[in-house]
């Protein structure tokens, strides 16, 4: 099963790089702006780094810390492919114009932070588990410390990043803010709500191996989420008559 999992993952790979080699050759040809080149290249680069990485932590028998620096670049990776998505649709020619007060942006930002603070004790609480490493490596290639405590620092830190989201969410509500932000903002807190909920009956259950995979998916939903409320932050709008033409 191991064996499976991971050759079906390196097949993977090779669709996803492929994918986001056409992606980069269709910005060129529709000699799009300079920022969705950038998140393009970002894209493609970042996912050849990662089969390297991935084949490191492989030799490396999956330590924990080798699978946290494997599984930490990937969530980047979504981050930079919801931004490249949420502005794909913008034109190019426009100018670029703040859509929220810089105070909803910095609470905003304060959230972000604290997602990869989250994300990062989430690896720890799973480097110190049950199921961290390989069978081969043994206890000694595990995080040594306290997993309840753990994981009771890594709900602390998801709590601050649920109060940031749902002050920011007020604040946006508040400013009147466009509609597709305001939406936005609620599908990240339903998912941030769904993803907690896996946590505790993951914390209760004992941590079933099926629970696992649910909880990683639900990370890179989240972590896509909370990159399409920080790109209604600023956006580029049609002129005036630019709209009116159309």
């Amino acid at each position: 099963m191991h064996q499976a999992i991971e050759f079906g993952n390196r097949l993977l790979t090779f669709v996803l790089a492929f994918v986001a080699l056409l992606v980069t050759i269709a910005m060129y040809k529709a000699n799009r702006r300079s920022e969705l080149k950038v998140y393009a290249w970002i894209s493609g680069l970042g996912i050849i780094a990662q089969a390297v990485i991935g084949g490191i932590s492989v030799l490396l028998d999956l330590q924990w810390w080798a699978v946290a620096v494997h599984f930490l670049p990937s969530m980047i990776l979504v981050w930079v492919a919801a931004l490249l998505y949420s502005r794909i649709a913008e034109d190019d020619h426009s100018a670029v114009s703040t859509a929220l007060p810089p105070h909803i942006r910095s609470v905003l930002l304060c959230g972000a932070v604290a997602l990869a603070i989250v994300l990062i004790t989430g690896t720890m609480v799973t480097g110190s588990g049950v199921h961290s490493g390989d069978d081969g490596v043994g206890m000694e290639g595990r995080l040594n410390v306290d997993t309840k405590m753990m994981a009771i620092i890594h709900a602390v830190c998801m709590y601050l990043y649920l109060g940031c989201t749902l002050i920011g969410a007020f604040l946006i509500r508040r400013a009147r803010a466009a509609s597709a932000a305001q939406r936005a903002v609620m599908v990240l807190l339903a998912v941030i709500v769904v993803q907690w909920a896996i946590g505790v009956a993951q914390f209760y259950l004992g941590v079933p191996r099926w629970t696992v995979p649910i909880h990683i998916g639900m990370s890179s939903v989240v972590t896509a989420c909370t990159a399409i409320v920080w790109a209604h932050s600023r956006r580029r709008l049609p002129h005036p008559e630019t709209e009116s033409s159309r």
